[in-house]
């Protein structure tokens, strides 16, 4: 954290149960399965498709068949052992098979034959599917135990000779089992597959997909996983830069900080105002007022090379900052200027007189229209230059929105119940104006002004000194007083909070946005600025410099 004065001096301010193993070693022979431990199938480790295991391949394109033949009591058996009437038994087989298919899959992706067959000349007849009512989505029967299974699976002709029948494959009993996909179009195991076809994303991922409807997971559920990760917004919470500004009044009402378009800060201290270069970090004095005066506003014109200066005595003066020379002072203001505005070559001044003054700089005449609709101070000016729109804002607790210079207020907004300094147009939406009250009100209201209707209120829960609205991204930021000292991003239009900011131990009454939009600085009664890297770069921002531009202005 780089902090120094503003005027570029230092820094200031296991066992085992015999018991159980041998009832275990001595149980019947004659039936083996009963009395085993209950299975329990659990997740199986599938592994990636980074590289391609040969031997599991081979062994996994040569599984065995399945046949079934008739016991003694007439009960259909599997040649490995198996008793079709033993669920378990029946529930590891089916995993097993599930096991390989999706082992297959992983394996080689896209390029697996789902529907791959040993070649069986002698096959003639087609497998039937069990009904749906009896077998599930996993394959499993819900009431096998009363059922044969030659019945269930196999639907031959009684005068076909069933010697020429052979069983089906594993993969074949699996993959043919009810709300499966179509078949895809055979092939060999060994295809070779592009690198590019790593894994299935979630836009061809569905319910009937070979792959994931046999998992428990819900389909949306499996598209948020397989989506790729949002990118993390990461705001510092600690200053990238503090500024001593001895001097820098706590005031409510003043309007004392500004940053230019040419990467200047003018703050007002005392009687002062300085400038702080943003490129070399540099500070220079432009101006005194002398003991008997004060600086109350500070606001730059678009093109960034003039300073409107506001004072206590209720002049406003312009500075031309290349040369350090007041250009001109104009008079109008009985009280204090404490607020001003530019909308290019008019200069708005609001006062502790109540009266707005409008003065186009062009003309001999000090101002050339006053308007005297707030019964208190005017602490809030805003122009809106594209819609050629201003917003006033006054210690009496009224917001109005005038049309261009006319003498008649276009909106009354009375909601707020205290003083209303803090107000900035967005540059994102048309008509869309943010405005925040004070310590007895700590709200901001969102205003359609095209309408004239209101679309957010929210509570802060602290007074709200300032607003300002991000250049690059459609969010806002606001500057807070009694009791929290904090400054806070909100993301608009749902006016959810992306970050809290605190350092300031006194109210932040200054609020104001670097020209690139990507920093904000603030400042309090504390007599510190702190500079902030709240907002990302812009998108598509063009290039700042141009080599060929330089060249051309450097031919002039």
């Amino acid at each position: 954290m780089d902090k120094q004065w503003l005027q570029g001096s230092p820094t200031r301010k296991s066992g085992t149960n015999s018991a159980g193993l041998n009832s275990a070693i001595f149980s019947s022979p004659s039936t083996p399965r009963k009395n085993k431990k209950k299975m329990v199938y659990s997740d199986r480790y599938i592994p990636t498709r980074s590289g391609i295991d040969l031997q599991a391949a081979f062994s996994l394109a040569n599984t065995d068949h399945i046949h079934t033949t008739n016991n003694a009591n007439g009960n259909s058996n599997i040649e490995n052992g198996g008793n079709v009437n033993d669920p378990d038994y029946l529930r590891e087989l089916e995993a097993n098979r599930t096991f390989e298919s999706v082992l297959k899959t992983e394996l080689f992706g896209d390029n697996v034959p789902m529907t791959y067959n040993k070649s069986t000349p002698n096959i003639h007849r087609t497998v039937t599917p069990p009904n749906n009512n009896d077998f599930n989505m996993n394959g499993i029967s819900n009431s096998i135990s009363g059922r044969n299974l030659n019945s269930s699976l196999h639907n031959i002709s009684d005068s076909e000779d069933e010697s020429e029948y052979n069983s089906p494959t594993r993969e074949e009993l699996l993959l043919r089992t009810p709300q499966r996909t179509p078949q895809r179009q055979a092939g060999n195991l060994f295809t070779y597959q592009s690198p590019s076809k790593s894994r299935p994303n979630s836009s061809s991922m569905n319910v009937q997909n070979e792959l994931y409807s046999i998992s428990p997971v819900r389909a949306d559920t499996q598209s948020l996983l397989l989506s790729p990760p949002k990118k993390t917004r990461n705001i510092p919470k600690i200053p990238a830069r503090v500024l001593d500004a001895p001097d820098l009044a706590d005031d409510f009402y003043l309007n004392l900080v500004d940053w230019g378009s040419q990467d200047i800060l003018a703050v007002g201290l005392g009687s002062s105002v300085y400038l702080w270069d943003g490129a070399s970090g540099t500070v220079n004095h432009l101006c005194d007022l002398g003991t008997n005066d004060s600086v109350c506003s500070v606001s730059w014109i678009g093109s960034g090379t003039h300073l409107a200066i506001g004072t206590n005595s209720g002049l406003v003066e312009i500075w031309d900052t290349t040369t350090c020379k007041c250009t001109r002072t104009m008079t109008g203001h009985s009280m204090r200027a404490s607020s001003l505005a530019w909308n290019q070559h008019i200069l708005t001044s609001g006062s502790r007189d109540r009266t707005i003054l409008h003065r186009d700089v062009r003309e001999p005449a000090h101002y050339m229209e006053k308007l005297e609709a707030h019964k208190q101070e005017v602490c809030g000016l805003e122009w809106n230059i594209v819609d050629n729109k201003l917003a006033s804002g006054g210690n009496d607790n009224k917001l109005f929105v005038w049309d261009g210079l006319n003498k008649e207020p276009l909106y009354k907004f009375t909601e707020h119940q205290a003083a209303v300094k803090a107000i900035s147009w967005s540059p994102h939406q048309r008509g869309i104006l943010a405005s925040g009250g004070g310590t007895v009100d700590r709200r901001i209201k969102i205003w359609n002004t095209m309408t004239g209707s209101k679309v957010h209120d929210i509570d802060t829960g602290s007074q709200v000194c300032n607003l300002a609205w991000s250049k690059n991204s459609n969010e806002l930021v606001s500057t807070h007083g009694y009791s929290r000292n904090q400054i806070v991003v909100w993301k608009y239009n749902t006016m959810e909070q992306v970050a809290s900011l605190t350092g300031h131990t006194y109210r932040v009454l200054y609020l104001s946005m670097s020209p690139d939009g990507q920093t904000i600085v603030t400042g309090a009664g504390d007599e510190t600025l702190r500079f902030w890297n709240v907002f990302e770069k812009a998108k598509n921002e063009p290039n700042s410099s141009s080599v060929l531009l330089d060249a051309f202005t450097q031919l002039r």
